[in-house]
C-alpha cells in the first residue's frame, strides 16, 4: 500500500472522473498528490476531500502551465509522477465543425498537454514517471470526433518521442488510452440512453469502464512495477478497440 512513498504526483484535471481516481489512489499508496484544474470551488473541494494539495491553472494557457510549474517548483522541488489528465471533449462533422470548437479542444487536449511536459521536464526526478491520458478514439475513428481523435492521436506520437528524449534519464513516458468511462464528462457531452446503449455495443464486456479501473493502471505505471516500460499506449477500454 505505500509503493510510492516520497513519490510527488502532480495530477491535471484532478478535481473530477478519472484525474479524481488516480489522486485518490496514488495517494492511498503513499505518494503527495498535486491537483490542478481551472475551476477553484471543485478543486478546493476535490483537494480537501482528498486530503492533497490543489492548484488552479487552466491546461489551455501556457501562462499558466508556467506558473503551474514555478508553484510546483518553490513548494515541492520534484515530481516523481506527472499524469497529464485534463481534457474536453466536444462532438461535430468534419463538414460542421466550427473554428472555435477546433481551436479549444486542440488548446486543452494536445498544445495544453504538450506544454504541459514540455515545462514540466526540468522538474522531473530522474527515473520519473510521465503517464499521458490519451482515448481509444485515436484507435477506432469514432464518427462526429475527429478534432477529438486527432488531439488524441497527436498525444500518442508524442508520448513516443518523450520517451526517446527522457530515455537517458531513465524518465518513463507512456499513454493511458480508457474506453468508455461513466464520469462527469459523460453527462458534459449529452449521455442519454441512446448515446449509452450505442457505446455499450460497442464494447464487447457489455459495460462502461470505471473511473477506478483506469486509475489502477495509472497507478501501475507509476510505480517500479512498470520500470521497464516505456512509449507505449495501454488501452482500458473493455475490448472496444479490437
Amino acid at each position: 500500500m505505500n509503493n510510492l512513498k516520497d513519490k510527488v504526483a502532480v495530477i491535471t484535471g484532478g478535481n473530477s472522473g478519472i484525474g479524481y481516481a488516480a489522486a485518490s489512489k496514488l495517494k492511498e499508496n503513499g505518494a503527495t498528490v498535486i491537483i490542478t484544474g481551472r475551476r477553484k470551488e471543485a478543486v478546493e473541494k476535490s483537494a480537501a476531500e482528498l486530503g492533497i494539495t490543489g492548484m488552479i491553472a487552466d491546461q489551455s494557457r501556457l501562462s499558466d502551465i508556467e506558473k503551474l510549474a514555478a508553484e510546483v517548483k518553490e513548494q515541492f522541488g520534484r515530481v516523481d509522477i506527472l499524469l497529464v489528465n485534463a481534457g474536453i471533449t466536444k462532438f461535430s462533422t468534419i463538414e460542421q465543425i466550427e473554428e472555435s470548437q477546433f481551436d479549444e479542444m486542440m488548446n486543452v487536449n494536445f498544445k495544453g498537454a504538450y506544454f504541459t511536459l514540455s515545462r514540466f521536464i526540468p522538474l522531473l526526478n530522474d527515473g520519473a514517471s510521465v503517464i499521458m491520458l490519451s482515448s481509444t478514439s485515436a484507435t477506432i475513428s469514432p464518427q462526429s470526433a475527429s478534432v477529438y481523435a486527432a488531439s488524441k492521436a497527436a498525444i500518442n506520437a508524442v508520448v513516443k518521442i518523450a520517451a526517446l528524449e527522457l530515455a537517458s534519464r531513465s524518465i518513463r513516458v507512456n499513454a493511458v488510452s480508457p474506453g468508455p468511462v461513466a464520469t462527469e464528462i459523460m453527462n458534459k457531452i449529452g449521455l442519454n440512453e441512446a448515446l449509452e446503449n450505442q457505446l455499450l455495443q460497442s464494447v464487447p464486456m457489455g459495460r462502461m469502464g470505471k473511473a477506478e479501473e483506469v486509475a489502477s493502471m495509472i497507478h501501475y505505471l507509476a510505480s517500479e512495477e512498470a520500470s521497464f516500460l516505456t512509449g507505449a499506449n495501454f488501452l482500458v477500454d473493455g475490448g472496444q478497440s479490437i
